[in-house]
């Protein structure tokens, strides 16, 4: 394939996961020879070899890395200095580059809508794809997860947009060249990446502050100081405010900014206008028009509003964005239906790993359910499993019956944070739910939790929830492969 990087020669290590295996497609599309690979196989690394892209070596060995001193190593940042293969391009004088810089060459090379934010990046930036999609704008994108609909995790576009996930947990969301910032939360998540809310917020400002054209911010005075002092003064978008909140210093549209002169980025307050919740959807208005979405949850509609925000923002008309989000059934591993248990109970995975996610992926599942709501979740990090174990604990008992797994460790080590597990959070469930006598099931392993969940029955809807390898539990509950990209 011929390109405008023909003649590069890329090796990727880490190229299994969803970011990395979004590059390698980038990568390949612009014409470059591409290498790559990771510890284990994984549905990111099959789809890639049957569509011809790149058939990734299993394991990690000097000898994965091509011959000649033309290779460029790039890294995934759960891919630590003393990896065979980076210890190998430094002895050859490779160049050996994270990923940042990776995506920041490619968002440079197109007009980029980059979406930051504790949680909601992988939907809210699914859902912009769509709607850019639907106006016939052929945008490329860069998610972390397939974005639904049958489309893969990235593709590169005919189009002059470009939409990416910008990640902070290890603050390559700085190294991005950007058009349109949106901003969907901040809490603080990466507790080894950050030391404060406070750091985490300034590294916040400093994205917003690489907006050259528009930032779009879910209403909440925290969020809108943040860009405070970078941009125009807010404007409200049309629609009724929601009951109870007042934004301080908004103006309607239509009236005069209050302040200083524009200074030329737009900046955009979202939210979810007179929300009705139904099962398994939701209706809400935005700029005067009704939207009406196929997944569920209060969190999904904000993360819509911010979409179609920014979709109009880069150029989209309202009509096919509308519509294109009333056919969005979720992106892979965001409440996304695997299928039904023996006897009958819906199994659905999320990549939730945070109280706040946990939370509101519950509250959405609850819409759903005819007889109990079953939780399965396997905490990710042993640092986050010490720091949330409360307010993970608070979070599950919204269940009716709550499933812990033991910690999935992704780049730390067990050894590093004695008296760390899955129990923590096991034991902060049962004292959470203790009043309603909610049952607490600590199960290790997967085969554990198998045997615990052949309670499954009818009418139950049974979330099971994580950021590492916990998809594969759900598969097994229902005895398939992997789960299809889109309902």
């Amino acid at each position: 394939m011929s390109g405008p990087w023909d003649g590069r020669r890329l090796h990727f290590v880490g190229v299994g996961g969803a970011g990395m295996s979004a590059y390698a497609r980038a990568a390949h599309a612009l014409g470059a020879r591409i290498s790559g690979s990771d510890a284990a196989g994984g549905p990111y690394l099959e789809r890639l070899a049957a569509e011809g892209i790149l058939d990734a070596s299993i394991g990690h060995r000097a000898q994965n890395i091509p011959s000649g001193g033309d290779v460029e190593v790039f890294y995934s940042s759960a891919v630590g200095a003393q990896n065979v293969e980076r210890l190998t391009a430094r002895e050859r004088g490779l160049p050996e580059r994270a990923r940042a810089e990776l995506l920041g060459e490619l968002t440079a090379m197109r007009r980029t809508i980059a979406v930051a934010g504790t949680h909601g990046k992988t939907t809210t930036a699914s859902m912009i794809a769509h709607a850019l999609r639907a106006g016939g704008m052929r945008p490329g994108w860069l998610v972390g997860a397939p974005i639904g609909g049958g489309l893969a995790n990235a593709e590169w576009g005919e189009g002059e947009w470009l939409v990416v996930e910008a990640d902070e947990s290890d603050r390559s969301m700085l190294s991005l060249s950007i058009e349109i910032a949106v901003l969907t939360n901040v809490e603080l998540d990466h507790h080894t990446a950050f030391s404060s809310l406070a750091e985490l917020q300034d590294a916040f400002r400093a994205f917003l502050a690489r907006a050259n054209e528009g930032i779009v911010v879910w209403d909440r005075p925290e969020l809108v100081a943040l860009s405070a002092t970078l941009e125009t003064p807010a404007v409200e978008p049309a629609g009724t405010k929601p009951v109870g909140t007042e934004p301080v210093g908004t103006e309607p549209v239509g009236s005069e900014p209050v302040g200083s002169e524009p200074v030329g980025v737009e900046l955009v307050r979202y939210d979810a206008r007179d929300l009705t919740l139904e099962s398994g959807g939701s209706l809400f208005q935005w700029r005067g028009q009704q939207v009406r979405l196929a997944v569920p949850g209060a969190h999904n509609a904000i993360n819509a509003a911010g979409a179609l925000e920014a979709a109009r923002m880069a150029g989209a008309d309202a009509a096919p964005s509308i519509a294109a989000l009333a056919g969005f059934h979720g992106a892979g591993r965001r409440f996304q239906l695997v299928g039904r248990s023996p006897r009958g109970a819906l199994v659905y995975e999320d990549y939730a790993h945070h109280p706040t996610e946990i939370a509101a992926t519950l509250r959405a599942a609850r819409t759903l359910v005819h007889r109990r709501l079953v939780a399965v979740f396997q905490p990710h990090l042993y640092s986050r499993t010490a720091l949330l174990a409360r307010e993970f604990g608070g979070a599950l008992a919204l269940a009716d019956a709550i499933v812990v797994l033991d910690v999935y460790p992704a780049r730390e080590r067990s050894e590093d944070h004695p008296g760390v597990s899955g129990l923590l959070i096991a034991r902060t469930s049962a004292d959470a739910g203790a009043g309603a006598g909610k049952p607490v099931y600590w199960t290790p392993s997967f085969a554990d939790a198998q045997t615990v969940l052949g309670m499954l029955e009818e009418g139950d809807v049974c979330l099971v929830m994580g950021a590492g390898d916990v998809d594969v539990l759900g598969h097994a509950l229902v005895g398939a492969k992997h789960a299809e990209d889109a309902r």
